[in-house]
């Protein structure tokens, strides 16, 4: 059966206030990921059907598009009075290998703090891969299209429309492309601050990691540790009694040891000079000027939904420039 047989239903109808695509000719996506993910279903040889789903894009004809763990569900507008119901699924990540992603992230300062600032870097996608999670379908067959219309073509022009319209929505929130392979924005932002150790009062100057929480479920300060006596009470009295000296140097201390004090005069006119010669200043990461929307999100229909976050998004680009 194909898309021909029904031509008789005429040309679609009308949608007033329908999702159009930002784009008016020529390639849709302005994000990497974005013109990633369309590149991955051309690939795929659809012919004309992505065409003439890039068509009902930027003619407004996608009435609602919702991202959810593992599922994109939209409602398309055709020829027939009542719209078209579409979804898109896409088998999220299990929750072990959220783990272990989360894990790596969060061991590199890199990941997290281009994923805290709101972006996403272009290593992600290999990162992603070498840890078998891949961040794109790598094959039309890993996507279950399904949509209500007469056409048993997959994907049909709206399933095609579908595709474009979600692409934009991964340029308006990148994190969109994460939540629908299963971790939303919050819950991975928080776990990269959890396991980076960003919340204060988790561990203090000078205390090894997790030495706090073991102080205050036995109640038996660790070394180092202020006490009722004063700051590190116990530690001072045993290095004035010379108590330590029996332990072996440590740290700096290894190095340190057997080298004489330089005389006082030698030192005064070189005290503010670095060691070594400083290296040159890292160039900064750069961002776009609409990176505040991207970490707040669209705002609510009451006060504009995504057409304020559009308006708002042209007026930082012309800022910059």
């Amino acid at each position: 059966m194909t898309e021909g047989r029904f031509a008789d239903y005429g040309p679609p109808r009308r949608v007033d206030g329908g999702l159009r695509a930002r784009s008016t000719r020529g390639a849709i996506g302005v994000s990497w990921w974005s013109r990633r993910f369309l590149e991955v279903l051309e690939s795929f040889a659809l012919g004309t059907r992505l065409t003439r789903g890039r068509a009902y894009a930027r003619a407004g004809q996608v009435v609602r598009l919702d991202v959810h763990p593992g599922r994109v569900d939209a409602v398309v507008q055709g020829s027939r009075p009542r719209p078209y119901q579409v979804r898109v699924a896409f088998p999220p990540f299990p929750a072990g290998l959220w783990t272990r992603i989360e894990t790596e992230l969060a061991a590199q300062a890199f990941f997290s703090a281009r994923l805290l600032a709101g972006d996403l870097p272009a290593e992600l996608e290999e990162l992603l891969a070498t840890l078998g999670a891949p961040l794109f379908p790598a094959a039309v067959t890993d996507l279950e299209q399904h949509c209500s219309c007469p056409d048993a073509a997959v994907p049909c022009k709206h399933l095609a429309a579908t595709f474009y319209l979600l692409a934009e929505a991964f340029d308006a929130d990148p994190f969109a492309l994460l939540h629908w392979r299963g971790r939303s924005r919050d819950d991975l932002l928080a776990r990269l601050r959890e396991l980076r150790g960003t919340p204060t009062g988790s561990v203090h100057v000078g205390e090894p990691p997790g030495a706090t929480a073991t102080a205050r479920q036995t109640g038996t300060p660790t070394a180092g540790t202020p006490t009722a006596d004063g700051p590190a009470a116990n530690g001072a009295a045993d290095r004035s009694s010379g108590g330590d000296a029996g332990l072996p140097a440590a740290g700096a201390a290894r190095v340190l040891t057997d080298l004489p004090a330089p005389p006082l005069a030698e030192t005064v006119d070189r005290f503010w000079l670095p060691p070594v010669p400083l290296p040159d200043r890292p160039p900064s990461l750069a961002s776009r000027p609409d990176l505040l929307l991207r970490q707040l999100g669209a705002p609510a229909p009451a006060i504009g939904g995504p057409g304020l976050a559009e308006r708002l998004r042209q007026a930082y680009r012309q800022l910059g420039e």
